[in-house]
């Protein structure tokens, strides 16, 4: 096998990603990491393995977008998760702390097994809770979850509002009516329901549950922290994979309608 190493002790194999240039690219892509393999687009990490735009974690396995995880350790096949620990093929979480085996909760604390959860402590096997204190196999009776609102074509959507003069400001969630973070557009073009899950959650989490179920492409949270600069060419970067999914679709859907007029 070949590998492609730099100073910090980070390395990435030719095989694993294809190609010298691939790999060279992967490497070059980590920022102040340390004695990492085969990850990319990460920063500040140490020890981790197969990771991809991740922030802070250490001794981590196949997770994907995570962010700002200085509490992480001994994870693996994680996505869009930020300050967990000791957890294990989670999806969707944000800043929970010692859960394991959960799915898409946010801001829970030693909880297990549970999906759907929010602010939860100690719970085990509990769906759709919010809040709740050491309960076990608990779903909630009395409100519904709110429902995720879809923006169509979102990635275009979100670029023809930050191109606006002064519209873009990444410094803050919400500056003024006009003027937003990358995130803080999302919930406001999502309109009273995008508002209504900011209220519920917070503005990165609801946004990046819109981004989650708007598009197939996705947007980890880490975009959310980045300059106007980085962000804008995120932003464009991502509008220009939609018009080509959608240009794609347009063309096979000709191509179709030609062969069933032949």
């Amino acid at each position: 096998m070949k590998w492609l190493k730099d100073d910090n002790g980070n390395k990435c194999s030719v095989e694993y990603f294809g190609s010298i240039e691939a790999a060279q690219k992967a490497l070059d892509s980590l920022k102040n990491c340390k004695n990492c393999t085969n990850c990319s687009d990460c920063s500040h990490c140490s020890r981790c393995s197969r990771c991809s735009g991740c922030s802070g974690c250490f001794d981590c396995s196949g997770c994907s977008g995570c962010f700002d995880c200085s509490g992480c350790f001994d994870c693996s096949d994680c996505s869009d998760c930020s300050d967990c620990f000791d957890c294990f093929g989670c999806s969707g979480c944000y800043r929970c702390s010692g859960c394991s085996g959960c799915s898409d909760c946010s801001g829970c604390f030693d909880c297990s097994d549970c999906s759907d959860c929010s602010g939860c402590y100690r719970c085990s096997g509990c769906s759709g809770c919010y809040r709740c204190f050491d309960l076990k196999n608990q779903k909630p009776t009395e409100t519904k979850p709110l429902e995720i609102p879809k923006i169509e074509n979102i990635h275009t959507r979100i670029l023809e509002a930050v191109s606006n003069t002064d519209a873009l400001n990444m410094k803050d969630w919400h500056t003024c009516e006009t003027t937003h973070c990358r995130a803080g557009w999302v919930v406001t073009l999502a309109g009273k329901e995008g508002a209504a899950l900011e209220a519920f959650h917070n503005t990165p989490l609801a946004a990046h549950l819109i981004y989650k179920a708007s598009s197939p492409h996705k947007v980890s949270m880490a975009r959310f922290y980045e300059s106007n600069t980085e962000a804008m060419a995120d932003i464009k970067r991502m509008a220009e994979l939609e018009a080509e999914g959608s240009k794609a679709l347009e063309d096979h859907g000709a191509l179709f309608k030609d062969e069933v007029v032949k």
